[in-house]
């Protein structure tokens, strides 16, 4: 069998199995690519840290899922492939690694989340007042909430809300977002007219010029420590680690400080 015949079998046997060869080009981009799974509250914050990184691995490209740190725990133990995950719940990172699903060397706290009280619609809602204004049902007719199931800013509204002896009364008046940012959509489109969220939507971006915002004490809710992992699929993929490398930069502490996102 000449050297040219063999050569032009062996592809066809390997489809035959089920194998799909892999051009240079798609081989080339697949380790060029980070595939992040972001807790909400980064939405805005993550177009200045992907934009810093860019400048450091040019031609790496960051693709991000943003939404609830639960539900991304979730799809990462049933097999997402997720190679760096930031959570805004420190515990869903180690839980990942207690099952074997991240490296607990690359593990980073970048922030201790804050909740605040925003509205916009400050003519009608003194959000200066604190937690108190939510009591008036004719003032704050909808309240948007993170889902305090899966969403660790939504679990923090609610311990906010008991501490204060008010869950029980808005309770039936919230209006569960499915992550952070959706309850922040909700007030900034003014269905709802106040929400708590998480600074770090309203500190900086788009959000920041809109509406009014205060600041919840933080010993009203339990402390919201936020970290990073690399993930068992990032493990094997340089700009994956790369990445998660560059989260503890000073350059990209001084994005999460920007963002309110502070340690």
């Amino acid at each position: 069998m000449t050297s040219r015949l063999f050569a032009s079998l062996v592809p066809a046997a390997l489809a035959l199995l089920g194998f799909q060869p892999l051009s240079a080009p798609t081989a080339a981009r697949a380790a060029d690519t980070v595939s992040v799974a972001a807790a909400a509250d980064l939405v805005y914050c993550l177009d200045d840290l992907n934009a810093a990184f860019k400048q450091t691995r040019p031609g790496v490209d960051v693709k991000v899922s943003a939404g609830s740190s639960g539900s991304f725990t979730t799809q990462i133990k049933n097999g997402a492939p997720f190679e760096v995950f930031l959570s805004a719940d420190m515990s869903y990172p180690r839980d990942l690694v207690k099952a074997g699903l991240a490296d607990e060397a690359t593990l980073t706290q970048y922030a201790v989340g804050r909740l605040v009280l925003w509205t916009n619609k400050p003519a009608k809602v003194d959000v200066s007042k604190g937690l108190g204004i939510l009591a008036n049902p004719d003032v704050v007719r909808k309240l948007a909430v993170a889902n305090p199931d899966h969403a660790p800013y939504g679990r923090a509204a609610k311990e906010a809300l008991q501490h204060e002896n008010l869950w029980d009364a808005v309770q039936p008046r919230v209006v569960l977002g499915e992550n952070i940012a959706q309850a922040a959509q909700f007030v900034e489109t003014r269905n709802a007219d106040a929400g708590l969220v998480a600074l770090s939507l309203v500190a900086a971006g788009k959000m920041a010029t809109e509406g009014k915002w205060q600041e919840i004490p933080v010993d009203f809710y339990g402390k919201l420590e936020q970290g990073a992992v690399l993930t068992s699929a990032g493990a094997k993929n340089p700009a994956a680690r790369a990445y998660i490398d560059f989260l503890r930069t000073p350059e990209a502490r001084k994005i999460f400080d920007k963002y309110g996102f502070r340690l």
